[in-house]
């Protein structure tokens, strides 16, 4: 991707993430690395819902975490994207929210059952970072976090909210949404007396590698986004 296609990429994740429910005011945040230059990416302002992020407002920063350019002001979460960023080359897009129903399973301390097609995408993990349930202003509790997180595709901030991550900014704004779905039903399911007979590994195994092929990503969001557009208009 070109600059002019990171900049408008990160405003549609800002309005499909606000579409769907995931901006707790002001408080959450995307990313998305450079290609050209994996010591730099391009994150959603301080002090702006996601609907609101411009190409004015964003902002550049480096992996120590510093602001290097742009006309927003510097989230002081951003530790959570530079540290992850540091660890995982594999990874070009974060994602950090606080969605309801993440947050609740989070406070639960339970693991996310593979019970719903949402879940079984996360069936390689979804670990807990139990550090602190304040923000993550500093790179130490960044690092904290991308330790939690290891090689897998979110970890939960328990009482928090969680980290989401992606080889791409379309893979990781899905799956925040496919988390908070996955929390919502393991929750209902809890409150009617528990989940019955699980599915074989092996049949679980084969529905993920089905539900998280980047195709799937890239033509859920842009459902997301024709969603988003209905709402917000049409980006010029």
């Amino acid at each position: 991707m070109n600059i002019e296609e990171i900049t408008r990429k990160l405003i549609d994740a800002g309005r499909i993430l606000e579409d769907q429910g995931q901006g707790d005011l002001t408080r959450g945040h995307v990313s998305i690395r450079v290609p050209s230059d994996m010591e730099h990416f391009y994150m959603k302002p301080h002090s702006f819902g996601f609907d609101e992020i411009t190409p004015e407002n964003m902002v550049v920063c480096n992996l120590a975490g510093e602001k290097v350019s742009g006309g927003g002001r510097r989230h002081s979460e951003v530790f959570i994207h530079s540290e992850i960023f540091k660890v995982r080359p594999d990874v070009m897009s974060v994602i950090h929210t606080h969605p309801t129903y993440a947050v609740a399973l989070s406070a639960t301390g339970k693991a996310l059952e593979p019970i719903s097609q949402p879940s079984v995408a996360f069936y390689d993990g979804l670990p807990y970072y139990t550090d602190t349930i304040d923000l993550i202003r500093t790179p130490e509790m960044g690092a904290g976090v991308a330790k939690a997180l290891g090689s897998c595709k979110a970890v939960l901030l328990r009482n928090h909210g969680a980290a989401i991550v992606g080889a791409s900014v379309e893979e990781s704004t899905v799956l925040a949404i496919m988390l908070d779905n996955a929390c919502q039903i393991q929750l209902a399911t809890m409150a009617a007396g528990g989940s019955g007979e699980q599915f074989t590994a092996q049949s679980i195994q084969r529905l993920q590698h089905n539900i998280t092929r980047e195709e799937q990503y890239v033509v859920n969001f842009n459902y997301l986004k024709r969603k988003a557009d209905s709402h917000y208009g049409k980006l010029a």
